[in-house]
């Protein structure tokens, strides 16, 4: 929860600055385009940023600059300062672009290189002379620039500048940061730490498959590491009760800090906020089995389409499916699953949470 930093009021502050603490600290906030609620980048720092607006993270993104997005587990916003440890997966797409970008030609790319040269950061609203094609994906575009402009920016060839929602905006890299030369590739043992040392930052308590969520080819080098530094007494093996099977590390330190005291805290957590997205470490920490239930058959769902876990100081105490009628300005429960009793204060503090909840989302 520490590690996490939802075991206090405000632990970053308030302003642009706690958007860019708040990411340094997580490592990454995920992106995604689901809108039954506030996305899940701006939910994820309002969880930890009571003060959050929606114009701090975009100032980070487009006028300082600090934060850039890219992939992690998921497309993420991630801190500029972390950018060496991403240019060698940039250089790989180059190299060998993934079967999804097939059908983009090295001519495409140089034709949009020269228009974003001429015109300036675009997004793919200003692209009107597309001949459209039918989609192949339902996640696909009818306008094939916009898989010419994806697979630029997996390359690190252009940069998203700007977002508006989904609509996202895209200049050169080199342009959009007013680099003369991009950093320095980061080497492939420092990679190695850096995935160690963000999962240890901000997790607390780390398995192997924690620290390399989603990308099993780091694990042989993270698991040398850990092992070289369980040796320099910087780590030290956690064994958890009822899974004796699955090492875990902490550093000394975690390990000694004292237990959290009950305040009746609330956080309404996105399904993608960095405590809840790894299922099987939920369950393990929380005794609580997370779905995501938007892509289940709605006779076959348990806690409803789009389930917010509700925690109160470190226990996942109900799961509640909201929606927000922003028409009628009013946020919507669909569905109150409660996983274990609250007495009359928890209960009380829950719906002044909810009111706080529904005026962020109704904020715009």
């Amino acid at each position: 929860m520490a590690a996490q930093r939802l075991d206090s009021a405000e632990p970053f502050g308030a302003g642009p600055e706690a958007v860019q603490a708040a990411i340094a600290h997580l490592g990454y906030v995920q992106i995604d385009t689901i809108n039954v609620i506030e996305r899940c980048h701006h939910h994820i720092l309002y969880s930890r940023i009571p003060a959050y607006r929606r114009s701090d993270l975009a100032h980070l993104q487009s006028t300082e600059k600090s934060v850039f997005e890219y992939w992690t587990h998921a497309l993420s916003y991630v801190p500029t300062a972390d950018m060496p440890f991403f240019i060698p997966a940039m250089k790989a797409y180059r190299e060998n672009p993934s079967a999804w970008f097939g059908s983009v030609t090295k001519a495409e790319v140089s034709a949009m290189t020269r228009r974003l040269k001429m015109n300036g950061p675009l997004n793919i609203r200003d692209i009107d002379d597309d001949e459209l094609v039918d989609k192949t994906h339902p996640w696909a575009s009818r306008k094939p620039s916009k898989r010419v402009l994806q697979l630029m920016f997996y390359q690190g060839l252009v940069a998203i500048a700007a977002r508006e929602g989904m609509v996202k905006t895209y200049d050169l890299m080199a342009r959009h940061f007013g680099w003369e030369k991009p950093p320095r590739p980061a080497t492939e043992r420092q990679r190695t730490a850096y995935l160690l040392d963000r999962a240890l930052r901000s997790q607390g308590v780390v398995s192997l498959d924690s620290v390399c969520h989603l990308n099993a080819p780091a694990k042989a080098a993270v698991r040398e590491l850990i092992e070289a530094r369980v040796k320099r007494r910087l780590l030290k093996p956690v064994t958890i009760a009822g899974a004796e099977k699955v090492q875990h590390w902490a550093p000394p330190e975690v390990l000694d800090q004292p237990p959290m005291v009950p305040v009746n805290r609330v956080h309404i957590l996105s399904p993608f906020d960095p405590l809840i997205i790894q299922r099987k470490r939920l369950k393990l920490f929380f005794g609580y089995d997370h779905i995501f239930e938007a892509y289940v058959p709605a006779a076959k769902r348990r806690y409803g389409y789009f389930a917010l876990p509700v925690l109160v100081d470190d226990r996942v105490i109900a799961a509640i499916d909201l929606k927000t009628d922003r028409q009628n300005s009013k946020l919507l429960v669909q569905k109150w699953t409660w996983l274990e009793e609250v007495g009359a204060e928890a209960r009380e503090a829950i719906e002044a949470e909810l009111g706080r909840f529904e005026r962020f989302q109704l904020e715009g």
